[in-house]
């Protein structure tokens, strides 16, 4: 089994994956049109360049019209259509949402919200993740797909179910009580264990017998921190073994093809802890979609990219969903602008992509995403986002021999799913303090000066790395916390934020003064912490805090910038400390942008990190991909306005060679090959 991403070149050891291309794609839906239109479907695909298409996702009621009634006809048309104009086939096992027949007929399927309340069927993934009855359905069509389609000359990836925990986790029923109590008998052995771990000498909540433990359904007042959380870890764990269940069905059936299910590594998906599910991918995979609300939706994007490259342990990922324009489900979808399509897509392969989706290739007619952009939309192909499409086809062609190339980073940003959960339990000191507010913020002005972050787990090999950063990793283990203070000793800049190293994995608070578990390393000891509202600010020596501010007190770091005002005035609030061949920085606020900037840039320096492109204009993105082959330089232009850039090399987004100087349209980009 793969434990990162594959690329084009270890699909095509097994299955007919393009290799000489960019892969562009996405999901294929044709049970939702008429036979006449497939053909039609199958030539602009051609047109546009289209490599590969994903088949099935939402075919359940298509293909299993009644239980054990199984209709395949159609579905071989169409993989041998696909075939016939080679088309590689990324086939799903249609197992995300049951069909109305599996529901009516078995309700114990239905999930139970957080009130106890049933969730009724009439849109999406409504099922329990325990549900013995819908793994038992799941698997047998699973099983079919596999027997049936195994050899067929078009399949070439196996798609597993689709965005798990999108909708239906938590799930709060008896059932899943039931799982959760084995799932904590397995975690702790014994019930002193249990109560030692969630604490339950507060509020008289020791457990004596074991089936007293339920699922954390709404209560009186304030749940217990540790329950929470360990539900949260039993809720990805479970649907994590019934993927496992899926891909153990093609193994038996299907095997040597390669499987995958589609992440969503969006900041605000935090249902999974993906770097669980990841080294049981042949293929990391992720969906993606651009966020309107948010404040840097383009940063949140190159986020994503990098965390999604992580999970591939460095090596490239597929991207197997995106808009081609506007999204259906956010409170204004705004149309992107024209370049905005070509501009998206190769942000995410200046991040690792090897492959390009998007949802979906013609834009529904019905249904509750039938105003989610498409390739194909309803005003047909002959339409600016198709021409737009085609462009980015031809794009792909000339962008295959960096396929298989690794991204360039000497940061890490350290990124933990069970710390996130643990920090937006209840209870906390700030309720409106965003887990990933820090890591956000300093990725995002790492981006602008065009330094590139691997975004890592806390176990990730951290030796590689000349600037770690450890941005409100509230909850950590020893061995992790050894590991950062490792680094340093190794020569790293360390740069660690405010809520750091405070609760142990039992979310069990570190006595002796915060930042707990990174107290030594940077010197300081935290007596308490002095949380800011959203609209307060506190001010700094230069500039100003905000969200957060601590009573530091030294122990061996010196002041790199103090509190001017208020209750912790001429307190530290900027500390570092100099630690074996390297150094441990403390940020104990959030400062602005330009203070924090200018604290980043010494921490650069003395890292010894420089940026892809000295002098980069503000709004432009600069990230170099590289193999042994050579290194290709991308420029992606995020402004209204034309950019200039001091480089050289073949761009081959124009197909021409450029010397010295790289002029960037408004939303306009480049990929130079270098050298």
């Amino acid at each position: 089994m793969l434990t990162q991403a594959a690329t084009a070149a270890t699909l095509c050891r097994m299955r007919p994956w393009p290799t000489k291309t960019l892969a562009l794609g996405g999901d294929y839906n044709p049970e939702q049109w008429p036979r006449s239109v497939w053909d039609e479907d199958v030539e602009l695909m051609r047109r546009a360049g289209i490599a590969f298409a994903t088949v099935g996702v939402f075919s359940w009621s298509w293909l299993e019209p009644a239980e054990g009634d199984y209709e395949f006809e159609w579905l071989d048309t169409v993989l041998d259509l696909l075939h016939a104009s080679g088309i590689a086939v990324d086939l799903a096992t249609a197992t995300a949402t049951p069909p109305p027949w599996l529901s009516s007929a078995y309700p114990e399927i239905l999930p139970v919200d957080h009130d106890g309340h049933t969730l009724w069927p009439g849109s999406r993934q409504t099922w329990c993740p325990t549900s013995e009855r819908y793994r038992e359905r799941a698997l047998a069509l699973t099983a079919q797909l596999a027997q049936r389609y195994h050899e067929h000359p078009a399949l070439a990836l196996w798609h597993v179910s689709n965005e798990y925990a999108c909708h239906n986790v938590p799930c709060y029923c008896d059932r899943c009580g039931r799982h959760f109590r084995t799932w904590l008998q397995r975690r702790y052995g014994a019930l002193d264990a249990l109560n030692d771990a969630w604490g339950t000498a507060f509020w008289s909540q020791r457990y004596t017998a074991w089936d007293q433990v339920l699922a954390p359904r709404r209560s009186t007042t304030l749940a217990n921190p540790t329950h929470v959380l360990d539900y949260r870890r039993f809720s990805s764990d479970a649907l994590l073994d019934f993927y496992l269940a899926e891909r153990a069905v093609l193994s038996e059936h299907s095997p040597d093809v390669p499987v995958t299910t589609n992440f969503m590594t969006l900041s605000h998906f935090r249902h999974l802890d993906y770097h669980a599910w990841a080294p049981v991918q042949d293929v990391v995979s992720t969906d993606h979609y651009i966020v309107g609300t948010l404040a840097h939706p383009r940063a949140e994007l190159a986020y994503s990219g990098d965390l999604t490259r992580g999970l591939a342990g460095g090596g490239p990922w597929m991207l197997m969903e995106h808009s081609t324009s506007a999204v259906n489900w956010q409170p204004t979808n705004h149309a992107k602008w024209p370049g905005q399509t070509i501009r998206d897509a190769l942000s995410h392969v200046a991040r690792g992509a090897d492959t390009i989706g998007w949802f979906q290739w013609r834009q529904s007619r019905a249904g509750s995403e039938k105003f989610h952009s498409a390739v194909v939309p309803h005003a047909g192909p002959d339409s600016a986002r198709f021409r737009e499409v085609e462009q980015l086809g031809r794009i792909a062609a000339r962008l295959g021999e960096l396929v298989g190339s690794r991204v360039e980073s000497r940061v890490a940003l350290l990124h933990d799913y069970q710390s996130v959960w643990a920090a937006s339990g209840p209870s906390m000191p700030s309720g409106e303090l965003d887990p990933l507010l820090a890591a956000g913020t300093i990725h995002r002005l790492l981006h602008d000066r065009g330094v590139t972050c691997d975004v890592v787990h806390p176990s990730a090999d951290l030796t590689a790395y000349d600037l770690v950063v450890v941005p409100q990793l509230y909850l950590v283990t020893d061995e992790h916390a050894a590991a950062v203070a490792a680094a340093a000793e190794d020569g790293a800049q360390v740069l660690v934020t405010f809520f750091s190293g405070i609760s142990d994995e039992h979310d069990h608070v570190r006595l002796g003064g915060y930042p707990g578990a990174f107290r030594e390393l940077l010197g300081v000891r935290v007596e308490e912490f002095f949380p800011l509202g959203p609209a307060q600010e506190v001010a700094l020596g230069a500039g100003t805090g905000t969200w957060w501010s601590e009573h530091v007190e030294l122990a061996g770091a010196a002041v790199v910038e103090s509190y001017a005002a208020g209750p912790l005035a001429g307190r530290p609030a900027i500390t570092r400390r100099e630690v074996g061949a390297g150094a441990a920085w403390y940020l104990s606020t959030l400062a602005d942008d330009e203070r924090l900037g200018r604290v980043l840039d010494d921490v650069l320096a003395a890292a010894g990190v420089a940026p892809a492109v000295p002098g980069l204009p503000r709004g432009v993105e600069a990230t170099r991909r590289r193999s042994d082959e050579g290194s290709w330089l991308f420029l992606l232009n995020h402004t209204e306005s034309p950019q200039t850039v001091a480089a050289a090399g073949y761009d081959l987004v124009a197909d021409a060679f450029v010397g010295g100087t790289v002029r960037l349209d408004p939303g306009g980009a480049a990929v130079l090959r270098e050298g």
